[in-house]
């Protein structure tokens, strides 16, 4: 679910690594709906019996996130789900390589989690780098549309998160909309998320982009509570084209997936400046 897909390295056998590491992958995740904090307990330890709370890291990538965070917070749940197999077999190595035993690796999309997970079971969800598809006929598939954060509703707990971190600034602006279209209160908005907040945990994504020049830009929001009838009608553009800076020239660093289209923006622009030269 990254902006960029995983590639297989020389002598990675897929369906080999997937056995190897079966022990921490949930094919059949449906059945502990509802129950995932308790099912995923392990047996005779003290305490309560349970999890405290459940994280959900949707688009897990290869598991840096999710094996860094269960390390430091051991009374809670991760669910790491991601659509890669590459990136569930790459996940589910560093979980058991790290020995951890509060992380579960399911391979499914964001829009099943409403069958995964029961409403009100879930207490944060973090959506890492998501692919952004900047392209108005691919906008359904992306992790922050209306439709998939009506399903993050319903699965939330009351006062649970959403938090996005995305390298492009056209899908952080498109995702503030969806938000507000579905009654979301947003919590922090930041156009420089590692400056803000420089001890959260960093994907190896993340790493990479950063080395590159990138800007990370995040928006954390909770949904507020509504008693009436939720409209969902989309009224927002779903393109990103329409929610670049007006000011391409000024861009240093383009998010990936939208590099033809700014040139294309560029080109344009600048023949029109030459054609209003030459009137």
């Amino acid at each position: 679910m990254h902006g960029m897909h995983a590639r297989l390295p020389k002598n990675f056998v897929l369906e080999e690594r997937l056995e190897q590491y079966a022990q921490v992958i949930e094919l059949d995740p449906t059945r502990y709906a509802g129950h995932w904090a308790e099912a995923c307990h392990p047996l005779g330890t003290s305490g309560t019996g349970h999890y405290e709370r459940i994280h959900v890291d949707l688009g897990c990538g290869k598991g840096a996130f999710v094996v860094q965070e269960a390390t430091r917070n051991p009374e809670t749940l991760y669910i790491a789900l991601d659509g890669e197999p590459i990136c569930i077999a790459y996940t589910a190595q560093h979980v058991m390589e790290a020995g951890l035993s509060n992380v579960v690796v399911v391979p499914a999309l964001g829009s099943q989690v409403t069958s995964i997970f029961a409403p009100g079971e879930v207490h944060a969800i973090t959506l890492n780098f998501p692919t952004p598809f900047p392209r108005k006929k691919d906008a359904a598939k992306r992790l922050t549309i209306i439709e998939r954060l009506m399903d993050y509703r319903t699965i939330l707990a009351e006062g649970s998160t959403v938090l996005l971190k995305t390298d492009s600034y056209p899908l952080w602006r498109f995702t503030q909309t969806q938000f507000d279209l579905a009654h979301y209160q947003v919590l922090w908005c930041s156009d420089d998320a590692h400056a803000e907040r420089p001890d959260d945990t960093l994907t190896e994504y993340e790493q990479r982009l950063c080395a590159q020049g990138a800007t990370v830009y995040a928006i954390e929001a909770t949904p507020l509570a509504w008693t009436g009838p939720l409209k969902i009608e989309q009224t927002a553009s779903v393109s990103l084209i329409d929610y670049l800076p007006d000011d391409l020239e000024s861009l240093s660093y383009v998010p990936h997936g939208m590099q033809g289209s700014v040139i294309n923006l560029r080109n344009r622009k600048k023949h029109e400046r030459n054609r209003q030269k030459r009137r």
